[in-house]
C-alpha cells in the first residue's frame, strides 16, 4: 500500500477566486499552487503533505468551476473533485466571506452534506476582527462548524487546523519530533519604551540592537528560547507612532508590519515607561491588539527609575485609561535590571492557555442554567465557536443585540466560570429569523 494514501486525506473545495490555492500553500507552509486574481487557474487537484502538531495528514488543492464552461453549476465542482472527495476524512468547504452566498454555494453545499462526510466551512478573506461579524449569515448553509480564516495573512489557520486534524492519529514518533508547545509573543509599544532591551532580557543575550534614540528598530526582529518544556519566540515590533508623526515610508511600513505581526503573534506584550506615566498613544497602540483579539499583559517597564513608588495608584491610573483592558494582568519590571522580567513566561503560558481553552456545550449548557439574569434576553443556549479569541454564539429568541451591561455581565461570568485570564471574550448573538 502507498504510505501516502494511509495518511488521513483533507480536501479543499469552492467556488473560483475563493483562495483554495492560498489556503493550500498556509497549510503546507510553501508555495505549491500558483495564486492569482484570475479565477480558475487551479484545474487540476494538488496534493500536498503537511502535519499539526504531530498530526500528519495529506491536503488536496481542487479546481473550481472553470468559467468558460457553459453549466457553471456547482455539480462542476463536484465532477472535478470526486475521486479526492471519495478518500477525504474532512472537507473544507472554503468560500469568500467578503461576497454573498451565491445559488452556487447553496447548490454546493447541499451536495457536500449528502457524502455524510465531516465538513468545516472556512470563511475566507477574514482579515480583522471587524470582519468577524460578516461570518454569521453562512450559518445559513446548514453547515455546523463555521470558522473565520484569512488565508493570505494566515489568520485562523491554526484553530482551523485544530478542528480539522482533532481525530486525526498522533504520528508515531510524536513526542520526540513534536517538540514543545510553541507559543509566538508580538512585543508592542511607542518607541524608546525599552522594547529591544526586553527582548534581550527575555532571551539573555543582545540579539536586538539597544539605542536611546527612538525608532532605532525597523524592521521586527525575533527570538526563540525554550523555558519549562515550552518554546517562545518573541518579536520586537517598531514602535508605533502616531500618523501624523510618521513621515518616512520606512516607518509607515514599520507601523504596517508592527500591526502585522500582532494578529500573527499568540500573545502580546504591551510595554509602557513608568517613567513617562500614562500617554494618550498607548491607548491606540493598545487597542490595536484587542482589536485583533489577542491576549494582552501589560508590561510597565523602567520602574526602578521612576519617582512614582506606589504600584496601587500607578495601577489604578492603567486601569482608569485602559478600561477595556481590564481582562490583562499588569507587570511591574525592569527590563535593563530583568527585575520582574522571568515572570512572564508563567503569564504568557497561563494567556495562551486561556485563549486556547475550549468549553464544552455541556458546560455551556449548565452555565445558562446557574445565570439569574435580570433582562429582557431570552438565551436559549451558547455554543463556543472558535478559540484565539474564545468566540462565543449565543441562540436567543428575542431579536436585536445584547445591551452592553448584558454583555458586559456574560463576559464577567465566562472569565470567572472558565478562568480566561488575560484574553479578551467575542460574544455573537443568533436570534430566530423572520418568517
Amino acid at each position: 500500500m502507498d504510505p501516502q494514501r494511509s495518511l488521513p486525506v483533507v480536501v479543499i473545495v469552492g467556488r473560483p477566486n475563493v483562495g483554495k490555492s492560498t489556503l493550500f500553500n498556509a497549510i503546507i507552509r510553501d508555495r505549491r499552487s500558483i495564486v492569482g486574481d484570475e479565477p480558475g487557474i487551479t484545474r487540476d487537484r494538488i496534493r500536498g503533505k503537511a502535519h499539526h502538531h504531530g498530526r500528519k495528514f495529506e491536503i488536496i488543492d481542487t479546481g473550481g468551476i472553470i468559467p468558460n464552461d457553459e453549466d457553471l453549476i456547482p455539480t462542476e465542482i463536484f465532477k472535478q473533485a470526486k475521486v479526492a472527495l471519495e478518500e477525504a476524512a474532512h472537507i473544507i468547504f472554503l468560500i469568500d466571506g467578503r461576497t454573498e452566498i451565491t445559488a452556487a454555494d447553496r447548490e454546493l453545499a447541499v451536495l457536500l452534506r449528502k457524502l455524510g462526510k465531516p465538513v468545516t466551512l472556512a470563511v475566507n478573506k477574514i482579515d480583522a476582527a471587524a470582519r468577524e461579524s460578516l461570518v454569521h449569515e453562512f450559518y445559513a448553509l446548514g453547515i455546523a462548524d463555521v470558522l473565520p480564516v484569512s488565508a493570505e495573512h494566515r489568520i485562523g489557520i491554526e484553530e482551523l487546523l485544530d478542528h480539522v486534524t482533532a481525530s486525526f492519529p498522533e504520528a508515531e514518533e510524536s513526542a520526540a519530533s513534536v517538540g514543545p508547545p510553541r507559543i509566538k509573543v508580538a512585543i508592542i509599544g511607542r518607541p524608546n519604551v525599552g522594547k529591544s532591551t526586553l527582548l534581550n532580557a527575555l532571551v539573555g543575550e543582545e540579539r536586538a540592537i539597544v539605542s536611546p534614540v527612538a525608532g532605532t528598530t525597523r524592521d521586527a526582529v525575533d527570538e526563540s528560547v525554550d523555558h519549562d518544556g515550552v518554546q517562545y519566540t518573541f518579536v520586537d515590533t517598531a514602535g508605533i507612532r502616531r500618523k501624523g508623526k510618521t513621515r518616512l515610508m520606512a516607518e509607515k511600513l514599520s507601523v504596517v508590519m508592527a500591526r502585522r505581526h500582532i494578529r500573527m503573534a499568540n500573545v502580546v506584550l504591551f510595554l509602557m515607561d513608568a517613567s513617562e506615566g500614562f500617554v494618550a498613544l498607548d491607548a491606540t497602540i493598545a487597542g490595536y491588539a484587542v482589536e485583533d483579539g489577542r491576549p494582552v499583559i501589560i508590561c510597565v517597564n523602567k520602574w526602578d527609575i521612576t519617582s512614582e513608588t506606589n504600584r496601587k495608584t500607578f495601577l489604578q491610573a492603567v486601569r482608569d485609561n485602559l478600561k477595556f483592558l481590564e481582562f490583562a494582568p499588569v507587570l511591574f519590571l525592569s527590563a535593563k535590571t530583568k527585575s520582574g522580567v522571568p515572570q512572564i513566561f508563567r503569564h504568557v503560558k497561563d494567556a495562551y492557555d486561556a485563549a486556547s481553552h475550549r468549553v464544552s456545550t455541556g458546560e455551556l449548557n449548565r452555565f445558562v442554567e446557574s445565570l439569574n439574569m435580570d433582562t429582557d434576553l431570552k438565551l436559549k443556549y451558547i455554543t463556543q465557536a472558535s478559540v484565539r479569541p474564545p468566540t462565543f454564539v449565543l441562540f436567543t429568541g428575542s431579536r436585536g443585540g445584547l445591551h452592553f451591561s448584558t454583555e458586559r455581565f456574560l463576559i464577567n461570568r465566562l472569565r470567572k466560570e472558565f478562568g480566561f485570564a488575560a484574553t479578551p471574550i467575542v460574544l455573537k448573538t443568533k436570534s430566530p429569523r423572520r418568517k
